[in-house]
C-alpha cells in the first residue's frame, strides 16, 4: 500500500501559499519583492524580552491542537519569526510514542524537500563570493557528472530546470523513494542513480521537479568551494544563522533529540514509518533539524547574515520555462502569495515527516511547521499559523521595511 506521498506530487501540485496560476500574476510578485527588497533598511529588533501576547499565544496553540487532533498528528513543532527576530518557538504531542518522549523546540525532525531552499542558499553565497557562475555548464565544477546532449546550469539545477529525472516511479516500493543502502560519499552515491539517464526534457524548458537535481547541485558546491558540501554548510549556513543541531539524517547515528517517524495504516492507525536511507539524497532531501534551528534560519535570512538583500532578489525570482509553464519556483524557493501578502518558502514530505515553512518578506514574519507523521498537509497549518502571525496588535502596526 502507499503510505507516503512522493515530494514530487507535494510540490507539483502547489507552493507555499496561495500561488495564482497565471505568469502576469507571477512577475506581479517578484515586482513587489523588488520594491520592498532592493530599496530596504534592516528590520528593527525586537524589544529585550519581548513575548507573545497571551492572546496570540492562544491564538496559534489553538490551530496546532485543531490541526494535530484532525490529523492524529503524533508530535509537532513550530516556530514563529516576527520582525525578523525568532520570538517563539514550542513542541507539542510526542516526539517519540514507544517511550512518550516529548516534542520540543530542540527535537529533530526530517526536513524533507525543505532541504532544498538550504542547499539552494549555500549556493548563492557561493554566487556572491565569485566562486559560482550560475550559468556555465555544471560540469566545470561537477566533472563526476557526464555531458549530456545539452548543456545544464546550476540555475536551471536550482529552479527544477535542468531536465534532470526524478523517482523512477510513485511506487513505495520503489528502491528510490524507500533506499536501504548507506552511503558514506552522499554526493558520488547519490549521482550513481541517474548519471547514466537521458534527460526527460530539454534544459531550461520545462519545469520538472527532481530531488536528483539538487544532488548535482550538493556537487557543484562542492566543486566551486572546494570543501565537502555537507562542510559548507556546516561552516557558511549553520554557523552564521546560529543552528546548531542541524546535521544529516544518518540512520545509524547515535542522534540526540532525534523524533520517531511515523505514518498511518489503512484503518488510519499511527504506525512507524517505512525505512528509509535518506543518505543518496542529502542536498534535495536529507537534513535533520529543529524547530529552534529552522526558526533561526528565517531570522538569518530577513536580517541579512546569510545573504545580501539582491541575492534574495535574485533566489526569489520566479524561473520561467520556455514551454510557459509553472513560474511560481524561483531557485530553490517557492513564490506564493496570502491574502496579498508575498510569501516565499518550501514545504517537504518523506518517510515519518511532513513539513513547511513560510517567509513574508516584507512583514518579518515568518513561520517554521515541523511534524513526524508523513502525508499531513503542514502547509495548511504554516498559512494558518502565518495568518494569525500577519495579524498584528494595534500596537505593533508600524511597517516592519521601510523604503
Amino acid at each position: 500500500m502507499i503510505r507516503h506521498q512522493l515530494d514530487a506530487q507535494r510540490h507539483a501540485a502547489k507552493s507555499i501559499g496561495t500561488v495564482p496560476d497565471s505568469r502576469s500574476a507571477a512577475g506581479t510578485l517578484i515586482a513587489l519583492l523588488f520594491f520592498v527588497l532592493a530599496a530596504s533598511i534592516p528590520f528593527r529588533a525586537l524589544a529585550q524580552g519581548e513575548k507573545l501576547s497571551p492572546q496570540r499565544q492562544a491564538s496559534f496553540d489553538d490551530a496546532i491542537s485543531k490541526f494535530m487532533t484532525t490529523n492524529k498528528v503524533p508530535g509537532l513543532s513550530v516556530a514563529i519569526v516576527e520582525r525578523g527576530q525568532l520570538l517563539w518557538t514550542k513542541g507539542f504531542g510526542l516526539a517519540n510514542h514507544e517511550h512518550e518522549s516529548p516534542a520540543t523546540p530542540q527535537t529533530l525532525y526530517r526536513l524533507g524537500s525543505v532541504s532544498k531552499p538550504l542547499t539552494a542558499t549555500a549556493a548563492m553565497q557561493l554566487w556572491e563570493r565569485g566562486k559560482l557562475d550560475l550559468d556555465v555548464p555544471i560540469q566545470k565544477y561537477c566533472p563526476a557528472f557526464p555531458e549530456k546532449p545539452q548543456p545544464i546550469t546550476t540555475r536551471e539545477l536550482l529552479g527544477h530546470l535542468g531536465g534532470i529525472r526524478h523517482y523512477k516511479s510513485e511506487s513505495p516500493d520503489d528502491p528510490e523513494v524507500s533506499n536501504t543502502k548507506h552511503f558514506e560519499d552522499p554526493i558520488a552515491g547519490g549521482i550513481q542513480f541517474f548519471a547514466n539517464d537521458p534527460l526527460v526534457t530539454p534544459p531550461g524548458t520545462h519545469f520538472n521537479y527532481s530531488t536528483y537535481g539538487y544532488t548535482l547541485v550538493g556537487c557543484v558546491i562542492q566543486g566551486a568551494s572546494g570543501e565537502k558540501y555537507a562542510n559548507e554548510l556546516q561552516e557558511n549556513v549553520w554557523v552564521p544563522a546560529g543552528m546548531t543541531a542541524t546535521r544529516t539524517d544518518d540512520h545509524y547515528a547515535i542522534v540526540p533529540h532525534r523524533t520517531g517517524f511515523y505514518a498511518k495504516d489503512k484503518s488510519g492507525a499511527v504506525v512507524n514509518a517505512d525505512f528509509l536511507d535518506s543518505s543518496y539524497k542529502i542536498p534535495g532531501g536529507g537534513w535533520l533539524s529543529s524547530a529552534e534551528d529552522m526558526g533561526r534560519f528565517e531570522s538569518a535570512i530577513l536580517t541579512g547574515k546569510l545573504l545580501k538583500r539582491h541575492t534574495l532578489v535574485l533566489m526569489w525570482t520566479p524561473q520561467k520555462p520556455s514551454d510557459g509553464g509553472k513560474d511560481d519556483y524561483g531557485l530553490g524557493w517557492g513564490i506564493g502569495e496570502l491574502d496579498r501578502v508575498v510569501t516565499v518558502g518550501h514545504d517537504g514530505g518523506q518517510q515519518g515527516s511532513s513539513t513547511a515553512f513560510i517567509i513574508a518578506p516584507a512583514q518579518g514574519e515568518g513561520v517554521v511547521v515541523l511534524s513526524n507523521l508523513e502525508d499531513v498537509d503542514a502547509v495548511s497549518l504554516a498559512t494558518d499559523l502565518l495568518k494569525i502571525a500577519l495579524a498584528t496588535e494595534p500596537d505593533k502596526q508600524e511597517p516592519m521595511i521601510e523604503h
